[in-house]
């Protein structure tokens, strides 16, 4: 139950909150690498000009809180079942205690000081409460506790578990849990804790990359080597719509799909050819209308006859050709994978010592899964140029995954390329830091507490 706000609404419905796609508007859309041209709402976050009373700010706070309540009420209610062993009590409580700590890591990445909620809140509600916030610090403490506590007491896998009596992959493991206590302490910029965690990661020899890119995301792919936690979808009992928001626009093999969101052409265009990640989109086809889909020809506003500009560049993503015919489909949603352990070491190595051999080795065997042309030696980079480096690896390799606002904020690169992008398709630059470092608190939970304000942030 707690697993399924991960994807809101659960079972052979119109998933379509949380990472089953309405996350990528706050983390991809807002930077130089989404756009979207479905609505107001979505477009006013596409261009960089939300305000609090957007729904696309209100729909991440209210999941995230519903995951981190449905989680609090595990943990509470398991605390008072005799009925199970104890054993079965640690194993249920930190896969709740894993979900908490996300649904408050995605909080506090996108709003900073939110409003903490534990278990003893079950147990004792307030529901005229007006609560404050807790400061970001006090959330990083409270998450690490349930980071530590889900790392120590879940296994590394689940095969032939004790208590699932199946491989119940998608589940929470130790890996897992470690990969989110290292975004947590990258995003404190804690390089010598990311160094610490990814090398307890790589020491436990459960993960390695995928041998193929497009394989990775294949929807028949549910689970692999280099997946460490997923929003898990099976489309014939719990399907999503993923496959509907990315896929194209009268697309004669993927179809009848709405081309909802898409990668910039303006990103698009500075993968190389070469790599295989620049191979993951839709951007030359026949459509069902008759007309030719193409991206648009610079110079030349109005399309040729029998073309049609694309707005942007449709990702094959989460729109595999060969996954689901039907309107639901089982794509995963990649929440922490390996590559990122990867070149969260690299990133945190090039902090610590500037480039070395080890930090170009790290980057290049995420460069050369894909094929693309890779690093060379250590003495050709400062800390800076490698800093640049990985930044740009980081959007090559998770595109719609979740990480590009976050990666921007963290290595001070949000407000100088995402209003260069803006600025280059003719629209307002419109970020300011540190006004931007979080978004506008929604306005239906200002009017319900008035101790939210936006002073600071924008109105």
């Amino acid at each position: 139950g707690i697993y399924s706000r991960l994807k809101w609404p659960s079972g052979i419905s119109d998933a379509w909150e949380y990472y089953a796609g309405f996350q990528v508007i706050t983390s991809d859309l807002t930077t130089d690498i989404g756009q979207s041209n479905g609505g107001t709402d979505v477009e006013n976050m596409s261009n960089c000009l939300w305000s609090a009373p957007n729904q696309y700010l209100a729909n991440p706070w209210n999941q995230q809180y519903k995951l981190i309540f449905d989680a609090n009420s595990a943990i509470y209610y398991l605390s008072q079942m005799s009925i199970l062993t104890d054993a079965e009590k640690a194993q249920f409580t930190s896969e709740a205690r894993f979900l908490r700590a996300l649904g408050y890591l995605d909080l506090t990445e996108e709003f900073g000081p939110v409003i903490l909620k534990t278990d003893q809140d079950v147990a004792s509600p307030d529901f005229e409460s007006k609560p404050v916030t807790t400061s970001v610090e006090d959330l990083d403490k409270f998450i690490i506790a349930d980071l530590e506590y889900a790392a120590e007491n879940l296994p590394i896998n689940y095969n032939e578990h004790t208590i699932y009596p199946t491989t119940d992959v998608g589940r929470a493991s130790k890996g897992g849990a470690l990969s989110l206590l290292m975004r947590l302490y990258l995003r404190e910029r804690n390089w010598q804790k990311v160094l610490d965690v990814t090398s307890q990661i790589m020491g436990l020899n459960e993960y390695e990359l995928y041998p193929s890119y497009a394989g990775l995301f294949k929807e028949s792919n549910v689970w692999c080597q280099e997946n460490m936690f997923n929003a898990m979808a099976n489309n014939l009992v719990d399907g999503v719509e993923i496959m509907n928001h990315f896929g194209p626009v009268n697309n004669s093999v993927v179809t009848d799909r709405w081309g909802w969101l898409g990668v910039s052409w303006y990103f698009y265009n500075q993968m190389e050819d070469g790599d295989d990640r620049k191979q993951m989109f839709f951007i030359d086809y026949d459509g069902t209308d008759g007309l030719k889909y193409i991206q648009p020809i610079p110079g030349q506003p109005i399309a040729p006859d029998g073309t049609n500009y694309m707005p942007y560049a449709y990702t094959k993503k989460y729109a595999d050709p060969e996954g689901s015919t039907t309107y639901y489909d089982g794509h995963g949603f990649p929440i922490m994978r390996y590559a990122e352990v990867l070149l969260s070491k690299a990133e945190a190595l090039n902090e610590l010592n500037g480039p070395t051999s080890e930090s170009i080795d790290l980057i290049n065997q995420v460069k050369g899964r894909s094929h693309a042309t890779l690093l060379g030696d250590a003495s050709g980079f400062t800390k800076e140029t490698l800093r640049d480096a990985i930044l740009l690896e980081r959007g090559f390799e998770f595109f719609f995954e979740c990480k590009r606002r976050a990666d921007l904020i963290r290595m001070g690169k949000y407000e100088t390329i995402t209003n260069a992008f803006l600025t280059a398709i003719g629209k307002e630059p419109t970020i300011q830091m540190p006004r931007d470092l979080y978004f506008s608190y929604p306005q239906k939970q200002m009017d319900l507490n008035p101790n939210l304000s936006n002073t600071g942030r924008r109105p």
